[in-house]
């Protein structure tokens, strides 16, 4: 919640009338390459802010938030509303719900959890919601319920490898063929992806997006899972950078595949709503980034102002070596091609 309430007072509060004066600009490049940029949401309060923002849509809903800041489990009906008000505010924009994301460091109260070692690694996200697939199959059916006929996108998170999705992608469709049983109106468009998180996925893509609608990058987790550092501890926190060759040669190596099957593909971590990290994904091909509230202004700046081509082929150049993080050449390489940060 202090989160959510802290991202509107950005949104005011950062440089609010030049941002203003772009909310309705298309962001391109100055090579004409359109990026699409997106609001990451989790509770009613962040749909007052969408069209202050600019985004063209919620790139990730929190589904999870609803749960943390609840007394109790809610039921069918409460989830059911509130993305049927996500919807409602979203209008023709884009939404995309990833499900539940707990476990790990989102304990909720009311839900018996055993203590684990390594909670990072252990019982959440999409394996929780297989082994209680009661839990997974009412959330989905709120969803579709939801949606009353309008498109649906639904994202599941943290998937490890490839049964895990089909696993989940099956139980959308025993949700939908409960609700046509029932006459029911199912979605007029139903997107199943999921989201990049855990290194493994990263060497079995040839698997995995010929099974998905698309799917997206979870820059957080896939940071800390690939240099072994919990990104919350401070000894640690100083130890990798997201703009270091092994970090980027791996989402390069995404974009590449999705842009080869033709899969769509978007970057949701903390890392597309900062401008200057935002500028290397954009370099890498990224074309959907989607962030914080307050991110929206300072990226579409960054954006408007950036040479897609010339970006390419100066990270491109860097990724050949380097040593730990190439955070310095990138932001030599921004001031040199006159970028906005």
């Amino acid at each position: 919640v202090v989160h959510a309430i802290q991202a509107r007072i950005d949104v005011r509060r950062q440089r609010r009338a030049e941002f203003d004066k772009l909310r309705d600009t298309p962001a391109f490049t100055r090579d004409g390459a359109k990026i699409t940029l997106l609001m990451n949401a989790g509770l009613d309060v962040d749909l007052d802010i969408l069209a202050d923002t600019g985004a063209e849509g919620i790139g990730l809903f929190r589904t999870e938030f609803q749960f943390m800041v609840a007394e109790e489990m809610p039921r069918f009906n409460a989830q059911a509303a509130l993305y049927s008000r996500v919807m409602d505010a979203a209008g023709d924009r884009p939404v995309t719900f990833r499900t539940l994301d707990l476990g790990g460091d989102k304990v909720l109260p009311y839900l018996e959890a055993e203590r684990e070692d390594n909670p990072a690694l252990g019982w959440r996200a999409i394996r929780m919601g297989l082994d209680r697939p009661a839990l997974l199959r009412l959330q989905l059916r709120a969803l579709i319920a939801a949606a009353k006929g309008r498109p649906l996108r639904v994202m599941f998170p943290l998937v490890a490898n490839v049964d895990e999705f089909r696993a989940g992608r099956a139980l959308v469709d025993t949700e939908i063929a409960w609700a046509l049983r029932r006459g029911r109106k199912a979605p007029s468009r139903l997107s199943v992806g999921a989201m990049i998180e855990a290194p493994s996925l990263v060497w079995h893509l040839d698997a995995l997006l010929p099974m998905t609608d698309f799917v997206s990058v979870g820059t957080n987790d896939l940071l800390q899972y690939m240099f072994a550092a919990d990104r919350g501890n401070p000894r640690v926190a100083d130890r990798f950078d997201p703009l270091s060759p092994p970090f980027l040669r791996a989402l390069e190596a995404i974009q590449r595949a999705c842009a080869e099957t033709g899969t769509p593909v978007s970057v949701c971590g903390e890392m597309a709503g900062r401008p200057l990290e935002a500028f290397a994904l954009v370099a890498l091909g990224f074309e959907r980034l989607s962030m914080p509230p307050a991110g929206v202004g300072p990226v579409k700046q960054m954006v408007l102002s950036c040479d897609r081509e010339a970006a390419r082929r100066g990270v491109s150049a860097l990724l050949k070596g380097g040593a730990g993080s190439v955070r310095n050449e990138i932001e030599t390489l921004a001031r040199k091609t006159y970028l906005a940060i």
